[in-house]
């Protein structure tokens, strides 16, 4: 039975997987959109969740808070700026996992986690003449 197994292991061991999820929730943050396996995807969505809503607090101890736990400081400014206000009047779910079939390879399921106001594009920038 599995009772009160609450979170996934993600078959490593527990500094492997907390470092694992603090790069993927950067590279989410950072690039909006990324492709995971579907039980990393889910464990990573708890984070990032969480994120989001200390951005959405916005005090001081909670961006130290998120300097943390995330890698790279643009990714800090990006939560606590952009991300902030465009999930201001959104109470939870600001992520969406879409499944996409199986990795060639190992046979794994793969899924595409990213925004739920994301649109292809807009995070890239214009070509410049």
């Amino acid at each position: 039975m599995r009772h009160k197994h609450g979170y996934r292991k993600l078959g490593v061991d527990s500094a492997h997987r907390k470092s694992m999820l603090r790069n993927l929730a950067t590279s989410l943050i950072t690039h909006e959109r990324i492709t995971t396996t579907v039980p990393r995807a889910k464990e990573l969505r708890k984070v990032v969740e969480r994120m989001i809503t200390l951005g959405k607090k916005g005090e001081l101890s909670h961006r130290r808070a998120a300097g943390g736990y995330l890698f790279e400081k643009d990714a800090v400014a990006k939560v606590f700026g952009d991300l902030a206000t465009r999930f201001k009047d959104r109470k939870g779910g600001y992520t969406r996992i879409v499944k996409r079939g199986v990795r060639a390879g190992d046979n794994a399921s793969m899924a595409l986690i990213e925004f739920v106001d994301y649109e292809l594009g807009q995070n890239k920038e214009a070509p410049k003449a």
